[in-house]
Protein backbone atom coordinates (compact mmCIF):
# COMPACT_ATOMS: atom_id res chain seq x y z
CA UNK A 1 0.00 0.00 0.00
CA UNK A 2 1.46 3.63 -0.49
CA UNK A 3 -0.82 5.25 2.06
CA UNK A 4 0.11 5.03 5.78
CA UNK A 5 -1.84 5.86 9.02
CA UNK A 6 -0.97 9.33 8.75
CA UNK A 7 -3.01 9.90 5.91
CA UNK A 8 -5.70 7.62 7.39
CA UNK A 9 -5.73 10.10 10.09
CA UNK A 10 -5.70 13.01 7.99
CA UNK A 11 -8.69 11.67 6.13
CA UNK A 12 -10.52 11.50 9.00
CA UNK A 13 -11.11 7.77 9.09
CA UNK A 14 -10.34 7.39 13.05
CA UNK A 15 -14.17 8.72 13.77
CA UNK A 16 -16.58 7.10 14.26
CA UNK A 17 -20.22 7.05 15.55
CA UNK A 18 -22.19 8.67 18.24
CA UNK A 19 -21.69 6.29 21.72
CA UNK A 20 -25.90 5.69 21.85
CA UNK A 21 -25.27 4.41 18.22
CA UNK A 22 -22.05 2.37 18.68
CA UNK A 23 -22.26 -2.01 18.26
CA UNK A 24 -20.85 -3.40 21.52
CA UNK A 25 -19.13 -6.21 18.80
CA UNK A 26 -17.16 -2.88 17.67
CA UNK A 27 -15.22 -2.88 20.81
CA UNK A 28 -11.77 -4.25 19.57
CA UNK A 29 -11.34 -1.63 17.12
CA UNK A 30 -12.37 1.35 18.83
CA UNK A 31 -9.69 3.04 20.28
CA UNK A 32 -11.23 5.61 23.05
CA UNK A 33 -14.26 7.83 23.37
CA UNK A 34 -14.11 11.58 22.80
CA UNK A 35 -16.64 13.91 23.31
CA UNK A 36 -19.75 11.32 23.19
CA UNK A 37 -17.85 9.80 19.75
CA UNK A 38 -15.95 6.39 19.27
CA UNK A 39 -12.51 6.67 18.00
CA UNK A 40 -11.31 4.05 15.96
CA UNK A 41 -7.75 2.80 16.21
CA UNK A 42 -6.18 3.36 13.30
CA UNK A 43 -3.19 0.97 13.92
CA UNK A 44 -5.52 -1.62 13.56
CA UNK A 45 -7.42 -0.13 10.60
CA UNK A 46 -4.21 -0.36 8.79
CA UNK A 47 -3.41 -3.78 9.10
CA UNK A 48 -6.71 -4.93 8.35
CA UNK A 49 -6.86 -3.07 5.50
CA UNK A 50 -3.69 -4.54 3.99
CA UNK A 51 -4.73 -8.37 4.52
CA UNK A 52 -8.28 -6.86 2.71
CA UNK A 53 -6.28 -5.49 0.00
CA UNK A 54 -3.96 -8.70 -0.33
CA UNK A 55 -7.45 -11.06 -0.20
CA UNK A 56 -8.93 -8.58 -3.70
CA UNK A 57 -5.29 -9.05 -5.02
CA UNK A 58 -5.99 -12.94 -5.06
CA UNK A 59 -9.65 -12.61 -6.00
CA UNK A 60 -8.62 -11.25 -9.21
CA UNK A 61 -6.16 -13.01 -9.70
CA UNK A 62 -7.72 -16.03 -10.05
CA UNK A 63 -9.64 -14.30 -12.52
CA UNK A 64 -13.05 -13.37 -10.89
CA UNK A 65 -15.24 -10.49 -10.32
CA UNK A 66 -15.50 -8.44 -7.13
CA UNK A 67 -19.35 -6.85 -7.43
CA UNK A 68 -18.60 -2.89 -5.78
CA UNK A 69 -22.03 -2.31 -3.55
CA UNK A 70 -22.84 1.62 -1.96
CA UNK A 71 -25.59 2.57 -1.96
CA UNK A 72 -25.56 5.87 0.27
CA UNK A 73 -25.18 8.94 -0.83
CA UNK A 74 -21.41 9.64 0.37
CA UNK A 75 -20.19 6.24 -1.61
CA UNK A 76 -22.24 6.25 -4.84
CA UNK A 77 -19.75 8.35 -6.94
CA UNK A 78 -16.43 6.71 -5.23
CA UNK A 79 -18.34 3.46 -5.90
CA UNK A 80 -18.76 4.33 -9.55
CA UNK A 81 -15.42 5.95 -10.37
CA UNK A 82 -13.79 2.92 -8.81
CA UNK A 83 -15.90 0.50 -11.51
CA UNK A 84 -15.00 2.68 -13.91
CA UNK A 85 -11.49 2.23 -13.58
CA UNK A 86 -11.76 -1.38 -13.29
CA UNK A 87 -14.81 -2.80 -15.53
CA UNK A 88 -16.38 -4.03 -12.38
CA UNK A 89 -20.30 -4.69 -11.75
CA UNK A 90 -21.60 -2.01 -9.23
CA UNK A 91 -24.55 -1.16 -7.38
CA UNK A 92 -25.23 2.20 -6.13
CA UNK A 93 -29.14 2.81 -6.27
CA UNK A 94 -30.85 0.09 -4.32
CA UNK A 95 -30.09 -3.35 -3.73
CA UNK A 96 -32.45 -6.16 -5.23
CA UNK A 97 -33.10 -8.76 -2.80
CA UNK A 98 -32.29 -11.92 -3.96
CA UNK A 99 -29.42 -10.27 -6.22
CA UNK A 100 -27.09 -13.50 -4.98
CA UNK A 101 -29.46 -16.13 -3.61
CA UNK A 102 -31.87 -15.81 -6.60
CA UNK A 103 -28.94 -15.10 -9.36
CA UNK A 104 -31.10 -17.20 -12.12
CA UNK A 105 -34.26 -15.08 -11.93
CA UNK A 106 -32.10 -11.78 -11.92
CA UNK A 107 -29.92 -13.19 -14.50
CA UNK A 108 -33.11 -13.62 -16.42
CA UNK A 109 -34.24 -10.05 -16.07
CA UNK A 110 -30.48 -8.37 -17.18
CA UNK A 111 -30.93 -10.68 -20.41
CA UNK A 112 -34.61 -8.44 -20.58
CA UNK A 113 -32.52 -5.25 -20.35
CA UNK A 114 -30.11 -6.14 -22.56
CA UNK A 115 -32.93 -7.04 -25.62
CA UNK A 116 -34.25 -3.65 -24.74
CA UNK A 117 -30.85 -1.65 -25.04
CA UNK A 118 -30.30 -3.15 -28.25
CA UNK A 119 -33.67 -2.34 -29.66
CA UNK A 120 -32.77 0.95 -28.65
CA UNK A 121 -29.52 1.13 -30.14
CA UNK A 122 -30.57 -0.25 -33.54
CA UNK A 123 -33.65 1.61 -33.86
CA UNK A 124 -36.28 -1.04 -33.71
CA UNK A 125 -37.90 0.50 -30.40
CA UNK A 126 -39.08 3.51 -32.23
CA UNK A 127 -40.88 1.51 -34.99
CA UNK A 128 -43.44 -0.14 -32.28
CA UNK A 129 -46.55 1.24 -31.68
CA UNK A 130 -47.27 3.73 -29.43
CA UNK A 131 -48.27 2.28 -26.44
CA UNK A 132 -46.18 -0.42 -26.64
CA UNK A 133 -43.03 1.66 -27.09
CA UNK A 134 -44.04 3.20 -24.35
CA UNK A 135 -44.48 0.50 -21.89
CA UNK A 136 -41.34 -0.78 -22.60
CA UNK A 137 -39.69 2.67 -21.86
CA UNK A 138 -41.08 2.97 -18.68
CA UNK A 139 -39.95 -0.79 -18.03
CA UNK A 140 -36.26 0.29 -18.90
CA UNK A 141 -36.40 2.99 -16.69
CA UNK A 142 -37.10 1.17 -13.69
CA UNK A 143 -34.73 -1.64 -14.80
CA UNK A 144 -31.81 0.96 -15.13
CA UNK A 145 -32.36 1.91 -11.77
CA UNK A 146 -31.79 -1.62 -10.55
CA UNK A 147 -29.29 -3.05 -13.24
CA UNK A 148 -27.45 0.09 -14.03
CA UNK A 149 -24.33 -1.61 -13.10
CA UNK A 150 -24.71 -4.95 -13.38
CA UNK A 151 -24.65 -5.79 -17.09
CA UNK A 152 -20.83 -6.96 -17.08
CA UNK A 153 -21.90 -9.35 -14.20
CA UNK A 154 -20.48 -13.14 -15.06
CA UNK A 155 -22.93 -15.40 -12.54
CA UNK A 156 -22.16 -14.87 -8.73
CA UNK A 157 -18.99 -12.77 -7.85
CA UNK A 158 -16.08 -13.93 -6.60
CA UNK A 159 -16.25 -11.35 -3.26
CA UNK A 160 -18.38 -8.80 -2.65
CA UNK A 161 -16.76 -5.05 -1.61
CA UNK A 162 -19.23 -2.98 0.42
CA UNK A 163 -19.02 0.43 1.59
CA UNK A 164 -21.50 0.62 5.22
CA UNK A 165 -21.90 -2.81 6.61
CA UNK A 166 -24.71 -1.79 8.35
CA UNK A 167 -26.51 -0.01 5.41
CA UNK A 168 -26.24 -3.12 3.34
CA UNK A 169 -27.17 -5.59 5.70
CA UNK A 170 -29.33 -7.80 2.99
CA UNK A 171 -26.29 -8.04 0.61
CA UNK A 172 -24.28 -8.89 3.43
CA UNK A 173 -26.87 -11.76 4.67
CA UNK A 174 -26.84 -13.11 0.97
CA UNK A 175 -22.97 -13.27 0.80
CA UNK A 176 -22.57 -15.19 4.00
CA UNK A 177 -25.55 -17.81 2.78
CA UNK A 178 -23.51 -18.05 -0.64
CA UNK A 179 -20.28 -18.35 1.54
CA UNK A 180 -18.72 -15.52 -0.54
CA UNK A 181 -15.72 -13.41 0.99
CA UNK A 182 -16.98 -9.90 2.64
CA UNK A 183 -14.68 -7.05 2.43
CA UNK A 184 -16.55 -4.31 4.33
CA UNK A 185 -15.76 -0.75 5.40
CA UNK A 186 -17.20 -0.85 9.22
CA UNK A 187 -18.05 1.94 11.36
CA UNK A 188 -18.95 1.42 15.12
CA UNK A 189 -22.20 0.99 14.65
CA UNK A 190 -21.70 -2.33 12.78
CA UNK A 191 -20.91 -5.90 13.51
CA UNK A 192 -18.05 -6.85 12.20
CA UNK A 193 -18.33 -10.66 13.02
CA UNK A 194 -20.58 -10.99 9.81
CA UNK A 195 -17.76 -9.83 7.75
CA UNK A 196 -14.82 -11.57 6.38
CA UNK A 197 -12.09 -8.81 5.90
CA UNK A 198 -13.63 -5.89 7.65
CA UNK A 199 -12.01 -2.27 7.57
CA UNK A 200 -12.40 -0.02 10.60
CA UNK A 201 -13.32 2.63 9.55
CA UNK A 202 -15.67 6.28 8.92
CA UNK A 203 -17.83 5.39 6.54
CA UNK A 204 -20.24 8.74 6.50
CA UNK A 205 -17.24 11.29 5.28
CA UNK A 206 -16.47 10.79 1.41
CA UNK A 207 -12.72 11.71 1.68
CA UNK A 208 -12.72 8.53 4.11
CA UNK A 209 -14.23 6.55 1.67
CA UNK A 210 -12.24 7.95 -1.19
CA UNK A 211 -8.59 7.11 0.76
CA UNK A 212 -10.16 3.19 1.17
CA UNK A 213 -11.17 2.80 -2.15
CA UNK A 214 -7.41 3.99 -3.37
CA UNK A 215 -6.07 1.09 -1.99
CA UNK A 216 -8.91 -0.89 -3.14
CA UNK A 217 -8.44 -0.09 -6.50
CA UNK A 218 -4.39 -0.49 -6.27
CA UNK A 219 -4.88 -4.00 -5.28
CA UNK A 220 -7.59 -5.00 -8.23
CA UNK A 221 -4.78 -3.75 -10.64
CA UNK A 222 -2.08 -5.48 -9.17
CA UNK A 223 -4.26 -8.79 -9.24
CA UNK A 224 -5.18 -8.24 -12.89
CA UNK A 225 -1.73 -7.42 -14.05
CA UNK A 226 -1.01 -10.97 -11.89
CA UNK A 227 -3.77 -12.66 -13.73
CA UNK A 228 -2.69 -16.11 -15.24
CA UNK A 229 -5.42 -18.17 -17.39
CA UNK A 230 -5.70 -21.62 -17.09
CA UNK A 231 -5.26 -23.50 -20.49
CA UNK A 232 -8.66 -24.93 -21.43
CA UNK A 233 -9.07 -28.63 -21.03
CA UNK A 234 -10.75 -30.25 -23.71
CA UNK A 235 -13.42 -32.35 -22.99
CA UNK A 236 -13.08 -35.12 -25.70
CA UNK A 237 -9.80 -35.90 -24.40
CA UNK A 238 -9.33 -37.90 -21.03
CA UNK A 239 -5.73 -37.62 -19.39
CA UNK A 240 -4.16 -40.96 -19.49
CA UNK A 241 -2.74 -42.24 -16.42
CA UNK A 242 0.05 -44.23 -15.78
CA UNK A 243 0.54 -47.09 -12.98
CA UNK A 244 3.33 -46.85 -11.06
CA UNK A 245 5.76 -49.32 -11.05
CA UNK A 246 6.86 -50.32 -7.61
CA UNK A 247 9.77 -53.06 -8.90
CA UNK A 248 12.82 -51.89 -9.64
CA UNK A 249 13.76 -54.03 -12.81
CA UNK A 250 17.55 -54.02 -11.77
CA UNK A 251 16.66 -55.78 -8.27
CA UNK A 252 15.15 -58.81 -9.62
CA UNK A 253 16.96 -61.65 -9.54
CA UNK A 254 17.61 -63.83 -12.19
CA UNK A 255 15.89 -66.74 -12.79
CA UNK A 256 17.49 -70.13 -14.25
CA UNK A 257 15.34 -72.68 -15.92
CA UNK A 258 15.61 -76.18 -16.31
CA UNK A 259 16.36 -77.50 -19.55
CA UNK A 260 13.73 -78.07 -21.85
CA UNK A 261 11.56 -75.52 -20.99
CA UNK A 262 11.18 -72.08 -22.05
CA UNK A 263 10.13 -68.78 -20.36
CA UNK A 264 6.62 -69.18 -21.63
CA UNK A 265 5.46 -71.95 -20.14
CA UNK A 266 5.65 -70.72 -16.72
CA UNK A 267 3.45 -67.42 -17.96
CA UNK A 268 -0.18 -67.70 -17.34
CA UNK A 269 -0.78 -64.58 -19.35
CA UNK A 270 0.97 -65.96 -22.48
CA UNK A 271 -0.48 -69.48 -24.47
CA UNK A 272 2.17 -71.93 -24.48
CA UNK A 273 4.47 -72.76 -27.79
CA UNK A 274 3.02 -75.74 -28.94
CA UNK A 275 -1.01 -73.86 -28.34
CA UNK A 276 0.71 -71.30 -30.56
CA UNK A 277 2.06 -73.34 -33.02
CA UNK A 278 -1.23 -74.79 -33.58
CA UNK A 279 -3.22 -71.45 -33.78
CA UNK A 280 -0.38 -70.19 -36.51
CA UNK A 281 -0.82 -73.04 -38.97
CA UNK A 282 -4.04 -73.59 -39.67
CA UNK A 283 -5.48 -76.60 -41.39
CA UNK A 284 -5.35 -76.18 -45.13
CA UNK A 285 -8.01 -78.85 -46.66
CA UNK A 286 -7.31 -79.69 -49.95
CA UNK A 287 -9.56 -78.68 -52.86
CA UNK A 288 -11.00 -81.68 -54.42
CA UNK A 289 -10.76 -82.49 -58.20
CA UNK A 290 -13.21 -83.87 -60.53
CA UNK A 291 -11.95 -87.58 -60.99
CA UNK A 292 -13.36 -89.14 -64.90
CA UNK A 293 -15.11 -92.11 -64.39
CA UNK A 294 -15.63 -94.34 -66.83
CA UNK A 295 -19.17 -95.15 -67.87
CA UNK A 296 -19.16 -99.84 -67.33
CA UNK A 297 -22.25 -101.25 -68.81
CA UNK A 298 -24.22 -100.81 -65.36
CA UNK A 299 -24.01 -97.53 -65.51
CA UNK A 300 -25.81 -97.54 -69.38
CA UNK A 301 -29.24 -98.30 -67.58
CA UNK A 302 -31.38 -95.52 -66.86
CA UNK A 303 -31.30 -95.08 -63.36
CA UNK A 304 -35.14 -93.83 -63.11
CA UNK A 305 -36.22 -97.32 -64.68
CA UNK A 306 -35.87 -98.81 -61.29
CA UNK A 307 -39.28 -97.75 -59.49
CA UNK A 308 -41.72 -98.51 -62.80
CA UNK A 309 -40.10 -102.04 -62.23
CA UNK A 310 -41.81 -102.00 -59.16
CA UNK A 311 -45.03 -100.28 -59.50
CA UNK A 312 -45.64 -102.68 -62.58
CA UNK A 313 -44.75 -105.62 -59.99
CA UNK A 314 -46.64 -104.25 -57.53
CA UNK A 315 -49.57 -104.03 -60.28
CA UNK A 316 -49.11 -107.72 -61.37
CA UNK A 317 -49.71 -109.18 -58.30
CA UNK A 318 -52.71 -107.16 -57.42
CA UNK A 319 -55.28 -108.67 -59.96
CA UNK A 320 -53.37 -112.45 -58.56
CA UNK A 321 -54.66 -111.50 -54.52
CA UNK A 322 -58.12 -110.28 -56.16
CA UNK A 323 -58.31 -113.26 -58.10
CA UNK A 324 -57.76 -115.23 -54.71
CA UNK A 325 -60.45 -114.08 -53.27
CA UNK A 326 -63.02 -114.65 -55.37
CA UNK A 327 -61.97 -118.24 -55.79
CA UNK A 328 -62.87 -118.25 -51.61
CA UNK A 329 -65.93 -116.18 -51.64
CA UNK A 330 -67.59 -118.90 -54.95
CA UNK A 331 -67.89 -122.15 -52.38
CA UNK A 332 -70.38 -120.32 -50.66
CA UNK A 333 -72.45 -119.63 -52.77
CA UNK A 334 -72.58 -122.98 -54.23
Amino acid sequence: MNITVKDLLDAGVHFGHQLKRWNPKSKPYVYDNRHGISIIDLEKTYDLLEKASVAVEEVISKGKQILLVGTKRQAQEPIRELAAATSMPFCVNRWMGGCLTNHETVATSLAKYKKFLKMEDDGSLDKLPGKEGAAIKRQMSRMKRNFEGMLNLQGIPGALFVIDSHNEAIAIAEANRLKIPVIALVDSNSDPSLINFPIPGNDDSTKSIRIIVDVILEAIQSGASKRVEAPTRRKDITPVTHEPDFIDQEDEPEITLPEGYEETDFDDRRPRTDEVKKVEEPTVVAESKPVAVEPGPEAAKPVAEEPSVKVEESKAEEPAEEKEETTKEEPKKS
